[in-house]
């Protein structure tokens, strides 16, 4: 009934080495490519984040592992995948100052004054920004000491009072 060649699904058809360092290099690459994007494409996701991501998946499928066949080379190339991402958030959680997988936040107003340099930087412009602060319950710019754009995309602010808002419980974050 079942015409199954079981040398086909465990044999590595290939090397499995070249698989490791094929995943290794790839995964190392998209990780640094995702990494250095403005925060906000990965603190809100939208069918078009969505599409990009397995795009650049069916784009580097090939790459990362060539023509195999076997569950054994799949799985391999999973387990480089899983390996690298617990070893750098292992890295994140023990040197926690290098920032490796979400950025250091970043101050968008200071005493109540846009800071450009890292608006254009982050891709976010003024109006962004003030629908931000409306979330909050503020109306202007000018009552916030420092508001930031935090290393997971989340915006958050310190008043001119002192208190720290807290993040609103709805709605998207920038």
């Amino acid at each position: 009934m079942f015409d199954v060649d079981w040398s086909r699904l465990f044999v590595p058809s290939g090397s499995l080495a070249e698989i490791l360092v094929r995943g290794t290099v790839i995964y190392l690459v998209l990780f640094l490519v995702m990494r250095f994007l403005p925060r906000r494409t990965l603190a809100q996701t939208s069918a078009s984040d969505i599409l990009i991501i397995v795009l650049i998946a069916d784009a580097v499928q090939n790459g990362m592992g060539g023509e195999y066949h076997s569950i054994t080379e799949g799985l391999a190339l999973a387990a480089v995948i899983f390996g690298w991402t617990l070893v750098i958030d292992w890295l994140d959680q023990r040197f926690p100052h290098w920032h490796l997988s979400s950025g250091k936040e970043l101050v968008l107003i200071e005493d109540g004054k846009f800071v450009r340099e890292n608006l254009d930087r982050q891709l976010i412009t003024e109006d962004e920004i003030l629908a931000q602060l409306r979330l909050h319950g503020l109306d202007s710019p000018r009552q916030v000491r420092r508001a930031f754009i935090e290393g997971d995309g989340h915006f958050s602010l310190l008043l001119k009072g002192g208190v720290p808002m807290q993040r609103p419980a709805r709605g998207r974050s920038t």
